[in-house]
């Protein structure tokens, strides 16, 4: 099959193309009623919290509400594996990268080219395309995320040393708590304490008691509502955000542009290089499904904690905000063109 013939195969995908129209409509609704004031100045964060507190963990909890198999066992180690490996690989690459900034302004940049939107931005996404599968290996990828965002960025960022209040927030963090629950169902399903259920060509099969998909559908149900939601919600509340701010301003700045350069097209290019060569190689192989989740979750925009640490701890507040601005805008147009050519690289047969 020729490159044309994949890029029409993959153009005329009704999954692929209403996955992305989904997003960018929805965006631009968000947008849309910031402008003409339907949505007031609150909603944006509003909604953002109800995403964060409720959708995204019952979204990550219902991830894992499936059987267990060999193979996606090793597609979960393996992404947990490069979720930890790659960002080391940011620390130590992003310094040469800024290399001609100094002080508060090369760490700012650093930081926030390291970490990116991957929860509030990249797991939505993820979903809409990839479904359960996705969701699952986003939620393992963000495991690593979330231990070098609380500990590296939070010391780079204030100077200090690792406080326990930051452990805390680590841990006690709602989606956290949602993804630990269900991986920890997810792993153990065979040992936990079994129950007779009959499946819905009724036949009766034994399942953990914990499995709710399973056991407990009037509790399984509502969260699956509330799952739903957190696609749409965080569309909005997207471009709810963006039609508050001036664009213009914002990438007027050279250095704000090249930072939204690195981070949505060469960061997620750098993952999809070193995962081709490890795959290639067999040393790491990961599956098409846990390549395009990594590689969309490295394209989102400035993560929202590390233009907060930027603010509160005062370094180059001004240059977090434009860059959190500019990255967004930017990802929301480079998004749809890298699930693209992701779907082009699923045609050509690389990854299983």
């Amino acid at each position: 099959m020729s490159i044309g013939d994949i890029l029409k195969t993959t153009l005329t995908d009704m999954n692929i193309v209403s996955a992305i129209t989904s997003t960018i409509f929805i965006i631009l609704l968000g947008y849309y009623c910031r402008k003409k004031g339907i949505f007031g100045e609150s909603v944006g964060k509003i909604l953002s919290k109800v995403v964060l507190t409720v959708a995204l963990p019952a979204l990550a909890f219902n991830a894992f509400m499936q059987n267990i198999d060999k193979h996606q066992l090793e597609q979960s180690m393996s992404v947990l594996i490069w979720g930890i490996i790659i960002y080391i690989i940011l620390i130590v690459v992003s310094k040469p990268l800024f290399m001609k900034f100094k002080g508060d302004k090369q760490d700012t940049l650093r930081v926030l080219t390291i970490f990116g939107s991957t929860t509030f931005f990249g797991i939505p996404i993820v979903g809409a395309i990839y479904g359960p599968q996705g969701v699952l290996y986003a939620s393992v990828f963000n495991i690593g995320y979330r231990i070098f965002l609380y500990s590296y960025g939070y010391i780079k960022m204030s100077g200090l040393k690792m406080e326990a209040k930051n452990i805390k927030t680590m841990f006690l963090n709602p989606i956290v708590l949602a993804t630990f629950a269900g991986l920890f169902i997810w792993l153990f399903q065979a040992y936990l304490p079994q129950v007779t259920v009959t499946n819905a060509e009724g036949v009766a099969q034994q399942v953990a008691f914990l499995r709710i998909d399973q056991t407990a559908v009037w509790l399984f149900k509502p969260m699956t509502y509330l799952a739903g939601l957190c696609s749409p919600l965080a569309w909005l509340a997207i471009g709810s955000t963006l039609g508050e701010v001036r664009f213009k301003e914002a990438a007027s700045d050279k250095t704000t542009l090249f930072y939204g350069v690195c981070k949505v097209i060469l960061v997620p290019a750098l993952n999809l290089l070193l995962l081709s060569l490890l795959t290639a190689t067999n040393i790491l192989p990961v599956s098409y499904e846990a390549l395009a989740t990594i590689v969309i979750m490295m394209a989102t925009p400035t993560a929202t904690v590390a233009a907060a640490y930027a603010i509160s701890f005062d370094k180059d507040a001004i240059l977090a905000s434009n860059a959190s601005l500019v990255s967004t805008i930017m990802a929301v147009i480079m998004m749809p063109i890298w699930i693209v050519v992701l779907e082009i690289i699923s045609k050509t047969g690389i990854f299983g």
